[in-house]
């Protein structure tokens, strides 16, 4: 099961550009089915926002340290987010953990916290 994720949300489509927009969108969409039929993350998905002039969308992207740590090097997943970053604002790549991955990132969390005094 995946324990790490890759959170990649953008803003506004830059005006005069929205049919880039949407081919660098669907060429994505289209590599990261690839990547999941051939094992190279375990899934995906795809959110699109009701417009509120902050957030315009995000995909996730589901799979073991090692899945997406590949993934980030790779030249196509690297040449679609500059493709992205031309035509959106706000592009943004997160990192994080999921499923398994939080109960082992609460225990960091937990150690942190016996180090810091408690006020009562």
């Amino acid at each position: 099961m995946a324990d790490r994720v890759i959170f990649i949300s953008w803003g506004t489509v830059a005006r005069g550009r929205e049919e880039r927009a949407l081919e660098v969108f669907n060429e994505s969409i289209g590599f990261y089915g690839r990547l999941q039929q051939d094992g190279r993350v375990e899934s995906f998905d795809v959110t699109l926002l009701d417009p509120n002039g902050e957030l315009a969308g995000y995909i996730q992207l589901h799979g073991s340290a090692e899945q997406l740590a590949a993934l980030k090097m790779d030249e196509e997943y690297r040449r679609l987010q500059v493709d992205a970053s031309m035509i959106v604002d706000g592009l943004s790549q997160i990192e994080g953990s999921t499923n398994e991955g939080v109960a082992r990132d609460m225990v960091l969390f937990q150690d942190a916290i016996a180090k810091v005094p408690q006020r009562t």
